[in-house]
């Protein structure tokens, strides 16, 4: 009986794990001069605190729709916040007109097509979807 009880937890912890457990990068068009950024610097372009780079070039958020899995999991390892509360976040902050929120995308290949062609573009995607225009600026969860 106790087997069944633990085996019974831990079927149930895998269930609850996410499906998407691909690492997910911070990513910039491959001509942008940054390199590398802390997990600070992409909270505060991701949360509207900064609208530039820290070399002081402008940067572009862009993101998928809120349907996106990816997003919701971004959010979620980047500032511990469900897509609601980032909502009700950006809601806030537009309204009072402090802060202009990301450019949203989407699908996948618009995303991708938009940040090959904007080298002020800063985006977030699964490590498997980066492609030879882009490069990783910063890994979640390192």
């Amino acid at each position: 009986m106790k087997k069944l009880l633990i085996t019974s937890i831990i079927f149930a912890f895998v269930l609850a794990v996410p499906a998407h457990a691909e690492q997910l990068v911070v990513v910039v068009n491959k001509n942008n001069p940054i390199e590398k950024m802390n997990h600070s610097e992409v909270i505060d372009l991701f949360m509207g605190k900064y609208v530039v780079f820290p070399d002081g070039n402008k940067a572009t958020p862009v993101e998928l729709n809120n349907k996106s899995e990816i997003k919701k999991a971004f959010y979620s390892e980047l500032v511990g916040m469900s897509l609601a509360r980032i909502n009700a976040y950006w809601s806030r902050l537009k309204f009072t007109g402090r802060a202009r929120a990301a450019i949203e995308q989407p699908n996948q290949e618009s995303l991708l097509t938009y940040m090959s062609n904007d080298t002020s573009a800063i985006s977030y995607l699964p490590r498997s979807q980066v492609t030879a225009n882009l490069k990783v600026v910063y890994e979640l969860n390192e």
